[in-house]
């Protein structure tokens, strides 16, 4: 019988040897309502039924509140929904009826299959032989540069069309067809980076593994995600500016793959590769200056997308620049060390023992071994 049953009945709260117990092997459990509990220790003042636990007369009772962490917990999952629910009144109201666009869950969905492939696709292809796909990538790559060059036109023409400041241009949600065919661009833009998860999918087929950097798995997982918030309440504005920019540089970088993927007679005209990472670090900087400046006019777009995505574009000017610094800032020594495995490797060319995954002081016993004397052929095969 609970202690407030207790007082019901008999009009008084029992003294302590007399409180309700419940047995539990060895220990007891005594229950007490607040009141109860106020006037046994100042010190403990909790919501709910306290239970003390007792397993003999030797040791202290502790004091839990099981109802209070989950009222918390309970608290904050209703908090969430209801802000949700809220936030839908004023999402865009142009967009709810368009795929993807009617709840978070199959984008959320999506993202999670990506990351349950970059744990699973590693383990699926430890004991394969590597997948080549020329031809996929080919045909992938040069349709992510029509794609891309499709949504950069779209956006440039419909924000010219509908007189777009390039320095403040807040969200029309009125079914203008300029504004419609912005939001729709937009849309293209988010779709194109669920789709730009499969170049993870091809390294890893291809075994690729070190090309999946954190860098590459942020980016691809982040962009597709957020930018579902970004279409759902402000399809149009200021966020034209951002898209544009980032699809030109995504025409270019999609080419240099597509070229890149048609082997080496391409291959060696391919200079440019790291201009394309200073050109992304630029959009990121351009990005900061673009939305501090709306930010400091007062621009009518907003608040909180501006701080997000300044917040979000100095992540990745810190990690494409620790990425552009590993990569090209220390290519002289790789060189050098290059250079040194060729004239170990017989005239083998510049880089082609790393990129057969074949090392330098692999190539060079055979060198060595046949200082004056001819291997055994056995030994040779091995080697």
């Amino acid at each position: 019988m609970k202690a407030s049953t207790w007082h019901k009945t008999h009009g008084s709260i029992p003294s302590e040897p007399q409180a309700p117990r419940i047995r539990r092997g060895a220990c007891a459990v005594l229950l007490y309502t607040n009141q109860e509990r106020r006037e046994k220790s100042s010190s403990h003042k909790r919501a709910g039924v306290n239970v003390h636990v007792g397993c003999s007369v030797h040791t202290p009772r502790t004091t839990r509140t099981y109802p209070a962490k989950m009222d918390i917990v309970t608290h904050f999952v209703n908090d969430t929904i209801e802000f949700y629910k809220w936030s839908l009144t004023i999402a865009d109201k142009r967009v709810e009826k368009w795929p993807l666009m009617d709840s978070p869950l199959p984008t959320l969905a999506i993202s999670s299959s990506y990351l349950l492939f970059l744990w699973l696709g590693p383990k699926f292809m430890r004991n394969r032989e590597a997948f080549q796909l020329r031809k996929t990538l080919i045909v992938y790559n040069f349709s992510m540069v029509i794609l891309n060059f499709f949504i950069f036109k779209e956006l440039f023409l419909a924000a010219r069309a509908a007189n777009y400041s390039y320095l403040c241009q807040p969200v029309d949600y009125s079914d203008d067809p300029n504004e419609v065919r912005v939001a729709a661009a937009l849309w293209w833009y988010f779709v194109s980076k669920g789709v730009e998860y499969l170049d993870t999918v091809f390294f890893i087929l291809r075994k690729k593994f070190n090309h999946v950097t954190f860098l590459h798995v942020y980016h691809h997982c982040t962009m597709f995600t957020l930018w579902w918030i970004g279409i759902k309440w402000v399809a149009g504005g200021q966020s034209f500016f951002g898209a544009h920019m980032n699809a030109a540089i995504h025409v270019l970088m999609y080419l240099y793959y597509g070229l890149a993927a048609c082997g080496p007679k391409i291959q060696k005209y391919l200079w440019w590769k790291k201009y394309l990472t200073i050109i992304q670090m630029i959009q990121f900087h351009v990005t900061i200056g673009h939305t501090a400046l709306s930010l400091y006019t007062d621009c009518p777009f907003p608040k909180w997308m501006h701080w997000c995505l300044i917040g979000y574009a100095i992540t990745f000017i810190v990690l494409f620049g620790n990425f552009y610094y590993q990569t090209y800032r220390g290519q002289p020594r790789r060189e050098g060390q290059l250079k040194s495995a060729k004239a170990l490797s017989n005239g083998a060319p510049n880089g082609m023992a790393v990129s057969n995954g074949v090392s330098g002081k692999m190539m060079e016993k055979p060198v060595v071994a046949e200082n004056g004397r001819r291997k055994r052929k056995g030994r040779a095969k091995r080697d």
